[in-house]
């Protein structure tokens, strides 16, 4: 698999929001829409393919290089050596993956995974440009199921993903299955501010300076602005924490960032 981009078929699912489950929902979140279950992924692709090309310029800008802080902190947090095997999910343009292969070395593996090919192939062309090449591997597929087998990994991470998932639960779910007991999973996502005054100027820049940069740099405003929406959309600190353990992680706890605007989650698999 090492530098290979790979298509792989989807593990089955057993989650009771699968496909073929009648529990369920006729429908779920689209930023502030509602839009039929099966709907939402496909939409996913569209934002994150008209956003591919100015999608690191963009991060830069909307939070003035401060990103790049919270991955570097998130990487802290991993515990990998040399030798282990990650996988990084939604892994975009790679910054993840990149300090992964670093902590791993020649001897480890880490895969990039994403559901969305043109973003999987940008991630797959910085990490070239960057000579990051011999312990890397890539795979497009779906965060509800992963096609990797049981107990696979000794990290895996996902950074801002995880609120474009439609379902949640099987991902959260999925990711575990795959993580080696004694494994454990971080998310970095933007979450809720802990201060009601900084979430009302959150919240300004959010649906007014976001959509604007979007306009501006990257000619769609539309898709930044679903972007703010389904941060709100996404669960809270503690509602997190409640999904991680119903999926069947421990230990589950968070650290917040930039008052909470943004936040670390971590679980294991014992």
């Amino acid at each position: 698999m090492t530098g290979s981009f790979v298509m792989v078929a989807p593990m089955s699912q057993h989650s009771p929001n699968s496909p073929n489950s009648p529990d369920r929902p006729d429908s779920t979140d689209f930023g502030f829409q509602r839009v039929p279950w099966r709907e939402k992924a496909r939409r996913v692709r569209a934002v994150f393919d008209s956003v591919a090309d100015r999608y690191d310029l963009m991060n830069d800008l909307m939070s003035a290089g401060t990103h790049r802080l919270w991955k570097q902190f998130l990487l802290s947090l991993t515990g990998l050596k040399a030798g282990d095997r990650a996988l990084d999910i939604a892994a975009g343009t790679g910054d993840i993956a990149a300090g992964l292969a670093r902590q791993v070395g020649k001897s480890g593996l880490v895969v990039l995974s994403d559901i969305n090919a043109s973003m999987l192939r940008h991630g797959r062309d910085r990490l070239i440009d960057r000579a990051v090449v011999a312990n890397v591997g890539y795979a497009q597929a779906d965060a509800e199921r992963l096609p990797f087998a049981d107990s696979s990994f000794h990290c895996v991470t996902i950074a801002f993903g995880l609120r474009n998932v439609t379902d949640k639960a099987a991902a959260l779910a999925s990711m575990r299955r795959v993580l080696k007991p004694g494994g454990q999973l971080l998310i970095l996502e933007f979450s809720q501010p802990v201060l009601p005054a900084l979430g009302r100027l959150y919240d300004l820049y959010s649906f007014n300076v976001l959509p604007w940069l979007g306009r501006a740099v990257a000619g769609d405003a539309e898709s930044y602005r679903y972007l703010a929406e389904s941060i709100r959309r996404h669960p809270d600190q503690q509602g997190l924490i409640e999904l991680m353990k119903t999926a069947g992680l421990e230990s589950c706890r968070y650290h917040n960032l930039m008052g909470g605007i943004v936040a670390v989650h971590r679980g294991y698999r014992y």
